[in-house]
């Protein structure tokens, strides 16, 4: 086990010696760490080596200048100038909420960016202000529509954070597959199979080997099949897709350049880089903030107390599991795979840095 301090220094100073800022590096660490306290290793210290490589390969920016190229009263567009993702969105969002307390909502599209981690992260800044907050990005594509074997769109996530009174914030943070890409390299890091209808195989066919993008497969859509339920999935992936790129005009669909160097940038391209897209709503834009939160816990309560399924202890609500992980994993420490802890430690000495092993 690893405690958060130590993990945090760590991707910090790594960032630093990247050639990021003081600002940029801490904020980098803060959205890696924040995944893996909030049980989403896929997205968390896994993905550095992604980023490494990517920097190696240089296409990534680690001085951008990050700025406004459109704008009305309530709405922006965002270049991120190449950015880590983490920086491009954060600023995204920020210029959402400003937006939000100002005219009631603020709705921020961003383009020429990069990988920007757990979607979540983002939504949940909108909580401390009374606002609802709203992310999504698109990805690289390795997700085929319903009925194709072409990888057309990425994992696509949604994230919403909507504040509470007494009871926690309601907090959903979903891809619009039914894994997201991070976990099949969890699952192939532990030599694991993954169930029947994430990916299947370039043919078409139904398969369990979490390594088979490389080997021309692709991920489904949430639902799997079309019998399923797959073809709202494909729905709630184009909704991102077109939401983060083609009103940024970044890459959409299969243009989106890859979040990992050893994939090809496609020679052809129809925006810039990566997209997202942010909202901030504020409560008493619609009622008073104080009346919301006490129907937001009324609204919690209610589901709670649902009869669970047999075998189930509880109903639960977005949320949940993130922030009872969150808890337990800053008492106890943060667990770290193996490979995981193998991988850091050469990026290590590759940086001139120095990461401790733990027995």
């Amino acid at each position: 086990m690893y405690t958060y301090e130590y993990l945090f220094d760590f991707t910090c100073s790594f960032f630093e010696k990247m050639g990021c800022s003081d600002h940029d590096a801490r904020l980098i660490a803060e959205v890696f760490l924040a995944a893996e306290l909030r049980g989403i290793p896929s997205h968390g210290l896994i993905r550095l080596k992604d980023y490494y490589q990517l920097w190696k390969a240089d296409r990534i920016n680690v001085k951008p200048n990050v700025r406004v190229v459109h704008e009305t009263p309530s709405t922006a567009v965002v270049d991120g100038d190449g950015a880590i993702g983490m920086v491009a969105a954060s600023r995204s969002m920020e210029i959402a909420m400003e937006k939000g307390s100002m005219v009631g909502t603020g709705w921020v599209s961003t383009r020429g960016s990069n990988h920007y981690g757990i979607a979540g992260y983002y939504a949940m800044m909108a909580l401390k202000h009374d606002m609802i907050g709203l992310s999504m990005t698109n990805a690289n594509p390795q997700v085929a529509p319903t009925f194709s074997v072409t990888p057309m769109m990425g994992t696509n996530p949604i994230a919403v954070a909507i504040p509470a009174g007494s009871q926690t914030p309601f907090v959903a943070d979903f891809a619009t597959t039914p894994i997201a890409r991070g976990k099949l390299v969890v699952a192939e890091k532990k030599g694991e199979k993954v169930p029947f209808g994430f990916v299947q195989d370039k043919d078409g066919n139904p398969c369990n080997d979490p390594a088979i993008l490389r080997s021309g497969g692709s991920m489904l859509t949430l639902g799997g099949d079309y019998e399923h339920g797959s073809h709202k999935g494909f729905c709630l992936s184009a909704i991102v897709d077109i939401f983060c790129a083609v009103f940024s005009g970044a890459n959409f669909g299969p243009f989106v350049p890859p979040s990992v160097a050893y994939l090809p940038v496609l020679d052809r391209k129809v925006g810039e880089g990566t997209g997202h897209f942010f909202g901030a709503m504020r409560i008493d834009a619609f009622q008073p903030a104080e009346v919301f939160k006490a129907k937001m816990d009324e609204w919690i309560s209610t589901f709670r107390a649902a009869k669970p399924a047999a075998g189930r202890e509880k109903v639960i609500i977005p949320g949940d599991p993130e922030r009872e992980k969150e808890n337990r994993l800053r008492k106890e420490g943060i667990p770290v795979l193996p490979a995981i802890v193998k991988d850091l430690k050469e990026l290590a000495g590759e940086m001139g840095m120095e990461f401790e092993v733990k027995e």
